[in-house]
């Protein structure tokens, strides 16, 4: 079986979640007898894995069905998190919902990260076979190493025992880049560091202000960040706090939970049945809760749950998710 994976604008879209997937996707397959091809120009393919929302993405999907291929859509994206993201993102949120409706029912079976995400589609009345398989992670990659750690700490100038407290994403409100920055302001004794990065004339204007005028000097926006220092920080940091109100995944989520990390989420749907209070994470409803319950994981006052997260990510190691992409192209073929 060969498989054409397609990401339109690789390059525009490398720094987010969307663009990790291409490498999570080739990387989980390499573990399967699945051929892979990401040339958008073959024809030679069984199946296309298509995973962007642009017009080539539709002409792709048009030109594969027209060479009597099956189309696979994976669903990374949603109404619910294009809301709240770039400027305008709110009213033209209605209009991309239509959209990700039109393209999504042109496939043949549709891959989404989580259960909740299913639903989400489910919701829009799709009815293709929908089939919720994680983005994975690449658990090795991610095993302590004192050389990463140090890279980290000397690249942010860090002492010793200065407590970090690290999250990464878009410059996003979604993300809950204002919960982070008003945590960083209550607690100038600990070092924020929000890793990653959004073209700044794309993102509202009070994002812009914070991330241009910051004023906290234990607020850090390195910009975007890979290699050692980042891995440094994942598995050298005291706390991953990731405040984001929305997520089909997450899959800095599932890298700080493989890096044995202690993790401090916001309490939302897509977390349920996976991620669970005081069992391998911790969850919080609104800043003030966030405030608390970092300061007791800070200071070793609630249980140390790190094992049982680290579990979830070994569940979610690339070479199971290769398995279960696998059997959906089977299915798929056959249907």
């Amino acid at each position: 079986m060969k498989v054409l994976l397609y990401f339109e604008n690789q390059k525009m879209i490398a720094k987010s979640g969307i663009g990790r997937a291409l490498s999570l996707q080739k990387k989980s397959l390499s573990y399967t007898d699945v051929v892979v091809t990401t040339d958008d120009k073959s024809t030679d393919y069984d199946v296309l894995h298509i995973n962007t929302y642009g017009i080539k993405s539709h002409r792709m999907v048009k030109k594969a069905h027209q060479l009597g291929k099956k189309v696979v859509y994976h669903g990374h994206s949603t109404y619910e998190d294009f809301r709240n993201s770039f400027t305008g993102s709110n009213l033209l949120a209605p209009w991309y919902r239509r959209y990700l409706i039109s393209l999504y029912g042109k496939a043949d079976g549709l891959i989404t990260p989580t259960p909740y995400s299913k639903t989400l589609l489910q919701n829009y009345g799709l009815t293709q076979p929908i089939t919720a398989i994680s983005n994975g992670v690449e658990l090795a990659k991610y095993q302590y190493d004192t050389h990463k750690v140090r890279a980290f700490r000397e690249y942010f100038q860090l002492g010793d025992k200065q407590k970090v407290i690290m999250s990464v994403g878009l410059f996003f409100e979604r993300k809950g880049i204002f919960d982070f920055a008003e945590l960083a302001k209550r607690h100038p004794e600990y070092t924020f560091i929000w890793f990653g990065y959004t073209d700044l004339r794309l993102v509202p204007k009070d994002i812009r202000h914070l991330v241009k005028n910051n004023t906290y000097k234990n607020l850090i926006f390195p910009g975007y960040i890979t290699g050692d220092v980042l891995l440094g920080a994942f598995q050298g940091a005291d706390l991953f706090l990731y405040p984001s109100f929305e997520e089909t995944e997450g899959i800095v989520v599932l890298e700080a939970l493989a890096s044995r990390q202690h993790v401090l989420v916001r309490n939302i749907p897509v977390y349920q049945n996976w991620l669970e209070e005081g069992v391998n994470v911790y969850k919080a409803d609104n800043v003030d809760e966030f405030d608390e319950k970092m300061q007791s994981i800070l200071n070793a006052q609630v249980s140390d749950v790190r094992d049982a997260g680290h579990a979830l990510a070994v569940a979610r190691d690339l070479p199971k998710i290769g398995a279960q992409l696998q059997k959906v192209y089977e299915k798929t073929l056959k249907a």
